[in-house]
């Protein structure tokens, strides 16, 4: 906002008379309404910070010195400029998110609110956005778009709120960028914030794949309910494909790299309708042709069968199959020493089919670590041996395994979580 000549004698004369008949304190009050009501936020910070170290009888400008400008400045009045520097932030950095100044609003909040709440507003701000624009891939409007690439850029590359940032980028860009966004951003997270993002693209490809489905269906004259992708509500992803032939249809519906990267992508996830849904697309990718798949790493060779089942038995789906899939697969690794994956995943398995004696057996025969930890256990993905143990209450076999290895660490923190479970009861 530009101040008119007139506007800005105005506030220099009140000023000026403000300070001589009242005092500095007077004066910063009334500049500091005066900035509000023009929106000078960034005006606004400068003066509270130039405030506090008024109030504190520190040198007004230059460099930040003792009080009488010699020395260092006490910790108790470094404390009081930090106090008030976070305050400044807050007071600028809400009414910039609010106006829709993302990236400026960010530089101050970043330090001194609480993520949660500025994903919050964040979330809030982008909701507005897209419930009022149409096809947000053909955006005319320049400052809405500028808008988005700002919130993008706080909630998935400053990593404020992953989700919300793939969310964006799939509705503005498409699912091929936001599986690269999420590779890029998103992976090397940990889990628990991996999992949100990681459950946008399986929400959005399984809406993606019903879609395309109904429509095929539709096209063979076949009688079904559109799909409604807009919506977060159960699609009956199986139905539609019992209605197309099931694996005997071998039409293509989807990109398939698409499809095996989320299903590779949304072995992070946890939440029950998430799962269901990537079970759903592994059965999907069951069905696709051999030729037009790509093979993936132990023990997801067959990405889709490997899939259904990792899926499926966490929904009670093949149990023991499975677990036996995976166990066979993971002493294979090691008799090869192939890598860590199979083992990781039959730990993974394990501990979400509440199995934690189990989990703890395949954990302590997983192949030693190399120079760098897997990506499982380097995103937290898997229990601890120690966490392992103390579900299963059994100690022994983990002591004995930490001698083995001299890993005394371990050991200590075994006994320490024995030490702790045993006084608990």
């Amino acid at each position: 906002m530009t101040d008119s000549s007139s506007d800005l004698d105005d506030i220099f004369a009140q000023l000026a008379t403000t300070a001589d008949a009242a005092g500095a304190a007077a004066m910063f009050d009334t500049l500091a309404a005066s900035l509000k009501a023009r929106g000078r936020w960034h005006a606004l910070f400068d003066l509270r910070l130039l405030e506090a170290r008024i109030s504190l009888d520190l040198p007004a400008t230059g460099e930040l010195t003792g009080r009488g400008g010699e020395g260092d400045v006490s910790p108790a009045d470094r404390d009081q400029l930090d106090e008030r520097s976070l305050a400044a932030c807050r007071e600028v950095g809400w009414p910039l998110l609010e106006a829709g100044q993302v990236a400026a609003a960010w530089m101050y909040l970043r330090a001194a609110a609480a993520p949660a709440e500025v994903a919050e507003k964040l979330a809030a701000l982008a909701n507005g956005i897209t419930a009022s624009e149409g096809n947000l891939q053909n955006l005319d409007d320049e400052e809405t778009a500028s808008r988005l690439q700002e919130i993008v850029h706080v909630a998935l590359w400053e990593g404020l709120d992953p989700a919300l940032g793939i969310d964006l980028i799939i509705r503005t860009q498409g699912t091929c960028n936001s599986i690269t966004a999420y590779e890029q951003a998103v992976s090397r997270l940990p889990a628990r914030r991996q999992a949100p993002a990681a459950g946008v693209l399986v929400h959005h490809l399984h809406r993606e794949v019903a879609s395309a489905l109904a429509a095929d269906l539709t096209q063979r004259g076949a009688a079904v309910t559109a799909v409604d992708t807009s919506v977060a509500s159960i699609i009956p992803l199986l139905d539609l494909l019992r209605e197309i032939g099931g694996a005997d249809d071998a039409s293509i519906h989807v990109d398939v790299s698409h499809l095996q990267s989320v299903l590779r992508i949304a072995r992070v996830c946890t939440d029950p309708d998430v799962i269901r849904e990537a079970w759903e697309l592994a059965c999907y990718a069951c069905r696709l042709p051999a030729e037009v798949v790509y093979p993936g790493e132990p023990p997801f060779e067959n990405v889709g069968e490997s899939s259904r089942m990792f899926f499926g038995a966490q929904l009670g789906h093949d149990v023991d199959r499975s677990i036996g899939f995976f166990r066979r697969s993971a002493a294979q690794a090691r008799l090869e020493e192939s890598g860590t994956l199979p083992s990781d995943t039959l730990v993974l398995l394990l501990t979400r089919l509440g199995r934690p004696g189990e989990a703890l057996h395949a954990a302590l025969e997983r192949p030693a670590e190399g120079p760098m930890p897997s990506t499982m256990l380097a995103s937290g993905m898997l229990p601890s041996l120690v966490e392992l143990a103390t579900a299963a209450d059994s100690w022994d076999a983990l002591l004995a395994v930490c001698r083995e290895r001299g890993d005394e660490i371990t050991f200590a923190a075994t006994l320490a979580a024995r030490k702790r479970a045993h006084q608990s009861r």
